[in-house]
């Protein structure tokens, strides 16, 4: 398996013309070695869908340059490791999980930011507050003194997202002007980065 450094500079020289995003690469399924290699090239941002496979693979690597995201569901009883590990936890998505969170907030831990998922398309499928759910959750993450610094979506797998996209800005407007959208992935990051997107997470086109 081979990193496709040419992709990498074809997505940053897009990037250019938005400054306000972010690539996030995402290493789920990628052995450490190409990491290491993604490292040594100036690359700092990845992400990871799971909570023990990113601990096998970072826990030696990582530094206060790395930025590791945590993209996958987080299980409760995994939340202590979770918070030890990832600087940013894009998954919060029920009361419980915010609650698990706050028992360890007085701990030293490494998280220091929170995305609320939303499940745009409602899919039951798939993990992620509904949108009409949203406003609660967010608000009782506040009241709990939980930072939230943006919300992340997967929109169902459609020949153009950009309806989904557009329906995350007006949650965010109507949430909080402030917070920063993680939306788009190897399919569709294109049209995301149009719909105000701050953060992408491409994985597939990165490697083969």
């Amino acid at each position: 398996m081979k990193i496709r450094f040419q992709e990498i500079n074809n997505i940053e020289r897009k990037l250019l013309h938005y400054p306000s995003a972010k690539l996030l690469i995402v290493t789920k399924n990628r052995p450490q070695d190409l990491v290491m290699d993604l490292i040594k090239k100036g690359y700092n941002c990845f992400g990871e869908n799971r909570v023990q496979e990113a601990y096998n693979k970072y826990l030696g690597i990582l530094n206060e340059h790395i930025s590791l995201h945590l993209i996958g569901p987080l299980q409760s009883n995994k939340t202590k490791l979770a918070l030890e590990l990832f600087d940013t936890i894009q998954t919060i998505d029920r009361h419980k999980l915010v609650n698990e969170i706050k028992k360890y907030s007085n701990n030293n831990i490494r998280t220091k930011e929170f995305y609320i998922q939303i499940n745009i398309g409602q899919e039951p499928q798939k993990a992620g507050v509904f949108p009409e759910f949203a406003k609660d959750l967010y608000d009782f993450c506040i009241n709990k003194n939980l930072l939230i610094s943006g919300l992340m979506c997967i929109p169902p797998a459609v020949e153009n997202p950009s309806t989904y996209f557009r329906n995350m800005i007006n949650l965010r407007d109507n949430l909080n002007p402030d917070l920063k959208l993680s939306m788009g992935m190897s399919d569709d990051y294109d049209i995301a980065l149009e719909c105000q997107s701050n953060m992408i997470r491409v994985g597939s086109k990165l490697f083969q």
